[in-house]
């Protein structure tokens, strides 16, 4: 056998099938190499089918990971080599074997974030799904798993799965807890703390950073981090019940990682390109959204996701809510931490604001429906070109702003809170871990305000529908103007232009309700001049416009992407865009109501954690 028998020693007592036993060695880590062994004991009789992910829990797109996959063999427990055949790119089928079956690989792998997986001289960062086979009819099986790193590499391990009396020996319960356990072996730098436990006890709180920094950058980073920690378990009056006792943060923040973060069960990856040095209050934004997540999607779960399928995408109605009001709570907790200020805050969500209310995408689809396209933007990945810029809101920035809408029309109306909901939500589906979908939360929330026509409607205008609430006075209450970014600035629209000696090119499509796109101006087209301005560069194109008010006209000459010259009139309109500031930025009297509303919105809950809370309890 290839790997020690510690595995089968260790928790193949506690089953009635041996578990399935992984070895990882890097021999060619300089090359982005790590050879695996996998072995199957007590193999029914017949092929067993062997594969490699197509999806990863907290992705929704599809990832071909077998296509790293190569150097594949396969032997019986007497060492037998066994024929493979391959009915698919994600499988190989092994026969003939003894009961057991064993399967080398090599696996290449070039790019840290919570996706994919990294191996290289300083860590091997590892995506389960990205990185390791399985076979079907052995999800219920245990693992086991040994690392063996480089000599002198002085690596250490950040993960979730189940330690053992060896340094670099792990387990895990069965495959859905081991495709969910991320794993990053290097010579990192770790802080912990602890979290009272419900019922007594701690939670301990591993911060493990791979950085190329210093200590103190990552013991300032560890003192907000755990200032947000504290104002998320604020919310829900406990932490999420952290299996083994531990939530580990798995930061890779390296000029060779990708940006990334990615919620798992008791752990979650953070990865960046930025250095705590340059961005500490960036990357913060992160851990604020992935550790919201131990709540909200990790065990308040749509059932849409359960169980989750790694050979498919995975397309779930409600991220709306399990991502989009996690967005909303991602700045708002840094603002509860006291580390930003309120104009900070309001610009963190305008941008959202401004893509909801004029975002044409709401033409075609509602935060239900948005949520359905994830396969298809997920950081998936196509050829061919997309109409995604007038057909697409984010799920995230949309049901940020339906948590926004919904936590201030709940403090206006019915006296309570978003807070007071999500605790709500916690006790009826996160605690008892019972999954939910659209219809789930719309109950929820008439049972929680004991208003079900407010529930029905809600739900029908904002959630199955397209409508957007009253931003400006919804956010008055609270002291936040929305207003014209450029009021009375004439714009023709939003496109990216190339500028040369022959004008400017459209390189991307044009907006619906703009100008451009009104008058049949689209990708590929050449603007030669406007009125009597040649369009030689960006200058050139702000003072063609510049010198209209909205309401007047521009004409138009330009070379149509087949060749053919044309000339058209556009109507010029005021610029849509919006944006939020504080009273205070302008000149705005900050009443005591409103100072009152912000500190019950915006301020620590953390600090008054023994303070009767508004609204319904649980």
């Amino acid at each position: 056998m290839p790997v020690a028998y510690w595995g089968l020693l260790t928790i193949g007592l506690l089953a009635q099938e041996p578990p399935v036993v992984y070895d990882v060695a890097f021999p060619n880590i300089a090359h982005h190499e790590a050879e695996i062994t996998v072995t199957f004991g007590g193999v029914p009789p017949g092929t067993l089918e062997v594969r490699m992910s197509r999806s990863s829990p907290g992705r929704y797109a599809l990832h071909e990971f077998a296509r790293n996959v190569y150097r594949v063999r396969a032997e019986d427990g007497a060492g037998r080599t066994l024929p493979i055949a391959r009915p698919d790119p994600y499988q190989w089928d092994i026969a003939g074997h003894d009961g057991t079956v064993v399967v080398h690989y090599t696996l290449f792998a070039d790019r840290a974030g919570g996706t994919y997986s990294q191996f290289d001289p300083t860590h091997a960062h590892m995506n389960m799904p990205a990185t390791f086979m399985w076979a079907r009819g052995f999800r219920a099986r245990p693992i086991a798993i040994a690392f063996h790193p480089p000599r002198g590499s002085g690596w250490k391990a950040a993960t979730q799965l189940v330690p053992t009396d060896r340094p670099m020996a792990f387990t895990a319960p069965n495959l859905d807890y081991f495709m969910d356990s991320p794993t990053e072996l290097s010579d990192h730098t770790v802080r912990t703390w602890s979290v009272p436990a419900p019922g007594g006890g701690s939670y301990e709180m591993r911060l493990s950073v791979h950085h190329l920094g210093t200590d103190a950058e990552v013991d300032d980073y560890a003192a907000m981090a755990r200032r947000v920690v504290a104002e998320e378990i604020a919310v829900f009056g406990e932490p999420a019940p952290y299996d083994h006792g531990t939530y580990t943060f798995i930061a890779d923040y390296l000029p060779y990682a990708s940006g990334d973060g990615m919620e798992h069960r008791n752990s979650t990856v953070l990865t960046s390109q930025a250095s705590l040095a340059r961005n500490a209050m960036g990357l913060l934004g992160t851990i604020s959204h992935e550790f919201f997540h131990s709540w909200n999607v990790e065990r308040i779960r749509p059932s849409t996701l359960e169980p989750f399928d790694f050979e498919r995408a995975n397309m779930s109605r409600e991220l709306w809510f399990a991502e989009g009001f996690t967005s909303y709570y991602t700045p708002l907790f840094i603002r509860r931490a006291g580390l930003s200020d309120n104009a900070r805050f309001a610009q963190s969500f305008q941008g959202r604001l401004d893509a909801v209310v004029n975002g044409p995408g709401r033409r075609f689809f509602s935060p239900v429906e948005m949520s359905m396209q994830a396969p298809f933007v997920d950081a998936a990945t196509a050829i061919d070109p997309t109409n995604f810029a007038n057909t697409f809101i984010s799920y995230y920035t949309w049901g940020a702003m339906v948590g926004l809408n919904l936590d201030l029309t709940l403090r206006t109306t019915h006296a309570t809170s978003l807070d007071t909901f999500m605790r709500f939500v916690w006790h009826r589906f996160g605690k008892p871990e019972m999954s939910y979908d659209v219809d789930g939360l719309e109950q929820a929330l008439a049972d929680f305000t004991h208003d079900p026509a407010f529930a029905q409607e809600f739900f029908a205008r904002f959630v199955r529908g397209r409508e957007v609430p009253d931003y400006a006075a919804l956010l008055a209450k609270a002291g936040f103007l929305v207003r014209r970014r450029n009021a009375g600035q004439a714009v023709l629209g939003v496109a990216r232009l190339d500028f040369d000696e022959r004008g400017a090119v459209l390189r991307s499509g044009t907006r619906i309700g703009l100008p451009l796109y009104d008058a049949g101006l689209d990708r590929g087209d050449r603007l030669v001049r406007i009125d009597t301005q040649a369009m030689t560069s960006r200058d050139a194109f702000d003072r063609a416009i510049h010198a209209h008010r909205p309401g007047e006209t521009v004409t138009i000459d330009y070379v149509s992407r087949g060749g053919k010259e044309e000339t058209v009139v556009a109507t010029l309109i005021e610029d849509p865009r919006l944006e939020v500031v504080p009273f205070e930025t302008a000149g705005r009297e900050v009443t005591p109501a409103v100072r009152a509303f912000r500190a019950d919105w915006l301020g620590s809950r953390a600090a008054n954690r023994g303070r009767t809370e508004r609204g319904r309890t649980p």
